[in-house]
């Protein structure tokens, strides 16, 4: 028979992949929240601003599609991971030699794809590192160093503006991003080991999966899935309908996801400078930190649907009064609150897509939600951009709102599997 494989639980990677992610957010948000500000040096706008944005993402959203089929394929997810890491690290720095918007859509590029790589098997790893009952916890602390590297970006980047220029900042992100690569290189252990034929249990750590052990008693995990109680139905290719389902919020709600970057000029327009532009990210990403860990294990307890839906409602809250643009204050009150809807999403919506399918689909799964959300984040700035140059930003944040609104009443409909159940895979 051929070749199965069963995860390897190694808790120090929670460790090493919240360290990772806490050094790459840093390098990466020195050089995020200046961008705009970096395109208008460079004679550039909204238009060009939503053509780099929606452009690296759906094109790199390809990379992700793919790096998800191939995760569940390899025993050897690391090199993946780590070349993610490295391409994207190299490429963050030479923002500072950019000459036209061109050059930075070409390193925006290599940046985002970069991302497409190594997401998958990552966080397929990091699933397969924890028990099923502590997923959610998992991923929530990993948000939590990713948004804490978010923090000590613009502080770092604030910092360096007030006695440097631009190009210090960008050449700075180079450092932490080096520490990065290296640590990842050096500390990540691999979650699989192979097994020779037939299906092997992946939620006991101490089982036997040795070539001796009796696979033949052991049931298929996709026919287990299908006839537990409260499971869906699985179609043919190995996916339920509710993980189809959970996929088409996702994907309307993404609709409503042009890039952040959008609110930053959004501010600039109200009268906000470059200088305080990192300062912007900074307030988003507190909130975001403070409460990424305590909704991932809040997940574990209660529907994740509904925290879900509760992070779509902020969103739509503050997109509306970006709309509106009241005041300054209000667009920084508001980008503040802003971090909640991320908080409330981003662990929590990779845990529900880990709980949809089966262990053997996972990387298909979050490379399929992956380029979803990619696929229309693109289309959203692209389309965000043209509405903007024509009809200012009022009309396109104001879709985004309505979008958004819609997308929280699906949420809250949403049929999660039962929790015994994920836990037996």
């Amino acid at each position: 028979m051929g070749q199965n494989t069963s995860p390897v639980r190694t808790a120090g990677n929670q460790i090493v992949f919240g360290i990772t992610s806490l050094l790459n957010d840093t390098a990466s948000e020195m050089a995020y929240w200046v961008l705009p500000g970096l395109l208008l040096t460079l004679g550039a706008g909204p238009a060009q601003l939503g053509m780099i944005e929606g452009v690296a993402e759906g094109v790199a959203s390809g990379l992700k599609l793919w790096s998800g089929g191939l995760t569940d394929r390899l025993t050897k997810r690391k090199p993946l991971v780590v070349a993610g890491y490295a391409i994207a690290n190299f490429a963050k720095p030479l923002l500072a030699f950019a000459g036209s918007w061109w050059h930075v859509f070409l390193i925006r590029f290599a940046d985002r794809a970069a991302k497409g790589i190594r997401s998958a098997p990552r966080d397929v790893m990091l699933a397969e590192s924890v028990a099923p009952q502590d997923l959610g916890s998992a991923f929530g602390l990993l948000q939590t160093m990713d948004t804490a590297g978010a923090i000590l970006g613009p502080l770092i980047a604030m910092g360096l503006l007030l006695h440097w220029s631009l190009k210090t900042v960008l050449l700075a992100a180079a450092v932490p991003g080096i520490l990065c690569v290296a640590i990842v290189s050096l500390f990540t252990r691999e979650t699989r080991r192979s097994v020779s034929g037939g299906y092997a249990p992946d939620a006991d750590p101490h089982h036997d999966v040795s070539p001796k052990a009796d696979l033949s008693k052991i049931q298929p995990i996709a026919e287990a899935d299908s006839s537990a109680a409260g499971a869906a139905p699985a179609n043919t290719d190995g996916f339920s309908q509710r993980f189809y389902y959970l996929i088409f919020i996702n994907t309307l709600f993404s609709l409503a996801g042009s890039s952040d970057m959008f609110l930053v000029l959004r501010a600039q327009e109200n009268g906000m400078t470059l200088a305080q532009a990192p300062l912007f990210g900074l307030v988003f990403n507190i909130t975001f930190t403070l409460f990424s860990w305590p909704a991932g294990k809040l997940s574990d307890k209660m529907p994740r649907r509904f925290l879900a839906a509760a992070g779509f409602l902020v969103y739509a809250i503050v997109y509306t009064i970006f709309a509106k643009a009241p005041s300054l204050f209000s667009l920084w009150s508001a980008m503040a609150f802003y971090g909640l809807f991320y908080a409330l999403t981003a662990p929590v919506l990779k845990a529900m897509v880990v709980d949809a399918v089966t262990p053997q689909t996972r990387g298909r799964a979050i490379g399929i939600y992956s380029f979803a959300n990619s696929v229309t984040v693109l289309l959203a700035s692209v389309l965000t951009g043209w509405l903007w140059k024509i009809y200012g930003g009022m009309l396109p944040l104001a879709l985004a709102a309505g979008l958004a609104f819609v997308s929280t009443g699906l949420m809250i409909f949403y049929r999660e599997p039962s929790r015994a159940n994920v836990a037996t895979r």
